[in-house]
This record gives structure tokens, sequence and C-alpha cells, in this order.
């Protein structure tokens, strides 16, 4: 199984634009069929830097890829450009 992980730094002054954004990244789940498993959170503890977070479970390297480049998931991964500052992300074997 292979996890991808993002963090986002979100801009001020756009937190229900991302909370929204991580609710459409959940809604995936379902839609892209190699899609295991997603969660997103909103941070909710101000010391630490970083906004928001994407956990998702793949079964390959391969269906990993595959989401990347899913019209669906590029459609709502658009939606996060304007209002981050910075993306971070790590993809891993279990």
């Amino acid at each position: 199984m292979y996890k991808h992980v993002v963090v986002w730094q979100f801009k001020d002054g756009t937190e229900k634009e991302a909370r929204e954004f991580l609710k459409e990244l959940e809604g995936l789940k379902g839609v892209i069929e190699c899609l295991r498993s997603i969660q997103t959170g909103y941070n909710e503890n101000p010391k630490e830097g970083a906004s928001g977070v994407l956990i998702c479970e793949f079964d390959s390297m391969e269906d990993l890829n595959s989401y990347a480049t899913d019209p669906r998931h590029l459609k709502v991964a658009a939606k996060c450009k304007p209002i981050r500052t910075s993306r971070v992300a790590c993809d891993f074997k279990e």
C-alpha cells in the first residue's frame, strides 16, 4: 500500500475557501476508483506551521499516478493554487 501525504500553508483570510477545498477533495472517494481512502484536515493548532493536510491510500504507485493525473482530481486541485502559499508532498510505501 502507498500513502500520499500533502501539507499546505494557506493564505491568510482563506480559511473558508481552504475548508471547502479540503471537503471537495474528500468527495473524490468513490468517484476515482483507484483511491482506497482519503482524509483531510484543517489545522486547529495555531502554533503549527501548516494549514491543511491530505492523506490518501493507494494499492500501487501506478494508482497514485493515475489519481494525480485524473481530470476530476485536477479540477479540484486547481482550486487550491490561488489560496496556498506553499505545498509539500511525500509518497511512501507502507
